[in-house]
């Protein structure tokens, strides 16, 4: 078996556990994000989503709100599965994509009501963590 150092010399890359119930929940099950967030209030994804349909329907207090949230549960999760403050949490991995979509509606969320300082730290936020998810979610 080959294992490979990590050149950078920086924190491994952090991998929240996956809830496969609650996708489960959405997909097959068709239940709406509102009830699998009230079900699974740290699976970030279903915040994420609530976000992004109070954004698209112009509740953008809402969307703050629910990115917030949303936000908040990914970095107790994220601290949970060994993260430091700082490291790569991959958008390659599912777990960790709802977390980063609700740093992404929190910082467009942010800009909307004119926190432009909070919005500018949640985009370098999210480009530091994951440029990959920074290149899919910045539009």
């Amino acid at each position: 078996m080959t294992t490979h150092k990590n050149l950078l010399d920086g924190p491994e890359p952090t991998h929240l556990p996956e809830n496969d119930e609650a996708y489960r929940l959405l997909g097959e099950e068709s239940l709406q994000p509102a009830e699998v967030a009230a079900k699974y209030p740290t699976f970030s994804l279903a915040w994420a989503m609530l976000a992004d349909d109070a954004f698209e329907a112009g509740r953008v207090v809402e969307s703050y709100a629910y990115a917030r949230t949303g936000y908040h549960r990914g970095l107790d999760a994220l601290r949970r599965a060994g993260w430091k403050g700082h490291g790569p949490v991959p958008w390659s991995h599912r777990a960790n994509r709802g977390f980063l979509r609700c740093l992404a509606a929190l910082a467009r969320a942010a800009g909307a009501v004119g926190e432009k300082d909070e919005q500018e730290r949640c985009w370098q936020f999210l480009q530091d963590s994951s440029p990959e998810a920074y290149a899919e979610l910045k539009r």
